[in-house]
């Protein structure tokens, strides 16, 4: 199969690497290499879809803010206009969640040999997916749930959730964005990451979970970070790219700080087998940026798990060389907006990914697509998954990655 690729996604980062180049020279021929670039290109896409992100936008509403309390706030400012959003129905009757055993991941739905893991607090990794020379990264294949969303320039990062499994080297570590306000919340995580650009600083800082979080950031950063998160110098990397940690330092630092407690992760519920209906799902694809980010799962029966690819090639872990299995794809439609706040020097505008409310999500699993809701009510609820009548819809007992997409996201299943 072959993807259906937005040309004009090419453009939005391919700009910004020249325009990175270039600008380190002080050459009057600058302004002129730009023109001549865009000369060359621009006619040749003049047909494309556009991939600027849709910036649909909600009328002020009551909605979760980043300080715990329940405020009525007027939506972020958007440079372009509004693509229309559909008009509120009634809120979906939610179904009260069955009980997991004592023994069982409440992330995964899996069996723990050692019931004592569930009694620590999660961890919540901020992981980068560009450059290219990034991957492998380390640990993805650990996390009980990953999160891969839009960072800016049609570019994704990754936000990875630990408790259940322990990994060796995670990384690497890069800056978070405003999503992460909302899922270490999901997760009473605490929060691990290099740092976050200047507008998002007083955000972060005055954040609910503010006193949980672990960063090398002079901002934010205590006594002993340099242990916790450390640089492993490699071959090629850039040395933004050189952050790592690991589980076992981690729960050991958050134990120190008397953070480590068991938390009320109940939202999702797991079955072996999978529910009746659905459609066959054996591949998905989903084009983030065609150069950098794109996502692909295929299934494999005999594992009875999708593998994942990145740009064609297997998404493979750093550690163990294997390619990534995973689960339960869950594709997330969620409204994006672009707010004021600038994110880098090019001028890029932070995207708010508002994950609160309920919305559209397709889960694949078993080698089947099914369309759910995702729910989540109030700011500390996790994300839970009910199909039209508001019944829990069962995940597979494993690990599951989220693919967080605006609203009018096209995606392919076959």
């Amino acid at each position: 199969m072959v993807p259906k690729i937005r040309s004009a996604s090419l453009i939005n980062i391919t700009f910004l690497e020249v325009f990175t180049t270039v600008s380190r020279s002080r050459s009057l021929l600058v302004p002129l290499c730009i023109l001549a670039w865009l000369t060359l290109l621009l006619p040749g896409i003049s047909g494309c879809s556009p991939t600027t992100l849709p910036s649909a936008t909600l009328a002020p509403a009551n909605t979760p803010n980043s300080t715990g309390q329940l405020q009525s706030t007027a939506t972020p400012t958007s440079t372009s206009t509004p693509a229309p959003v559909p008009t509120p129905t009634e809120a979906l009757t939610v179904e009260a969640l069955p009980t997991l055993p004592p023994d069982v991941c409440p992330l995964s739905g899996e069996k723990v040999s050692d019931p004592n893991v569930l009694e620590r607090r999660p961890l919540a990794v901020k992981i980068s997916n560009f450059p290219n020379a990034v991957r492998p990264q380390a640990g993805l294949d650990r996390a009980d749930i990953v999160f891969e969303h839009l960072a800016e320039a049609n570019l994704t990062r990754f936000t990875a959730i630990f408790l259940c499994q322990e990994a060796e080297k995670i990384g690497c570590i890069r800056s978070a964005r405003l999503i992460d306000l909302e899922i270490p919340a999901m997760y009473k995580a605490v929060l691990i990451f290099s740092g976050v650009s200047p507008g998002l600083v007083p955000r972060f800082q005055n954040c609910d979970f503010s006193d949980r979080l672990l960063s090398p950031d002079p901002l934010f950063r205590d006594p002993d970070s340099d242990d916790i998160i450390y640089r492993v110098p490699a071959e090629g990397k850039a040395y933004e790219n050189t952050l790592f940690t690991d589980t076992k330092t981690l729960w050991q630092a958050i134990e120190r700080r008397g953070w480590n407690s068991r938390q009320d992760l109940s939202g999702l519920v797991f079955a072996e087998e999978p529910p009746d209906g659905g459609s066959p799902a054996t591949h998905l694809s989903i084009v983030y940026n065609a150069l950098y980010a794109t996502a692909e799962y295929q299934y494999d029966p005999d594992r009875q798990a999708y593998l994942r690819s990145v740009l064609g090639e297997p998404h493979l872990d750093e550690v163990t060389g294997e390619q990534i299995t995973v689960r339960n794809v869950v594709v997330l439609y969620v409204n994006h907006v672009e707010t004021d706040i600038i994110e880098d020097e090019l001028g890029a505008h932070s995207i708010e990914i508002q994950l609160w409310g309920e919305g559209r999500a397709v889960i694949l699993r078993d080698g089947r697509a099914y369309e759910v809701k995702w729910v989540r009510r109030q700011r500390p609820d996790m994300l839970r998954y009910v199909d039209g009548e508001g019944r829990p819809f069962p995940l597979k007992p494993g690990n599951t990655w989220v693919q967080v997409v605006p609203l009018d996201f096209e995606i392919e299943i076959e």
